[in-house]
């Protein structure tokens, strides 16, 4: 599915905006993330050494907001009508937390570095939210864990396709 939605941003935006702006956005949003940008990068023919550093600060560059903002985020959004959006994330992330709970760093930088769907420097923010983790707590191992997670997609979106070529 993110490589679908990779494939028809880069498809659509090529020709009006320069690549590394376009992985940088991919890296920002939600459900994409870093891996999304890293597999736009490599459709799009940046350069790994330009696109990792791009990925990675676009993945990182919204998790301290999470973090200090999430809570007066979905209190506010709650008495809107996103209420069920918001209790349905909130009940995503508390879902999820259970396997981070139990080991809370370790299990955190887990859950962000292993590159599958639901996982990622976001949920990660999120879940660590709703563990109550402080910044200086939650920022190191999702910080790890992107970079983690950048290391597995760039073997899977530059050196194994470069082995086929």
């Amino acid at each position: 599915m993110a490589e679908s939605i990779v494939t028809s941003i880069t498809h659509n935006l090529t020709s009006v905006v320069p690549a590394e702006v376009i992985i940088f956005i991919v890296s920002l949003m939600p459900i994409l993330e870093l891996r999304g940008g890293l597999i736009a990068a490599s459709l799009l023919k940046v350069d790994w050494l330009y696109a990792f550093p791009i990925c990675v600060i676009g993945n990182l560059l919204p998790l301290p907001f999470i973090l200090l903002f999430i809570d007066k985020i979905f209190s506010f959004l709650k008495k809107t009508r996103m209420k069920k959006l918001v209790l349905h994330f909130e009940k995503k992330a508390l879902a999820k937390s259970d396997s981070v709970e139990k080991h809370r760093k370790w299990g955190l930088f887990v859950f962000v570095a292993v590159p599958l769907p639901g996982t990622g420097g976001w949920t990660g923010a999120l879940v660590a939210s709703c563990l109550r983790m402080k910044m200086k707590e939650a920022m190191p191992p999702i910080i790890l864990g992107v970079l983690t997670a950048g290391i597995i997609m760039s073997i899977i979106s530059y050196v194994i396709p470069s082995l086929f070529i």
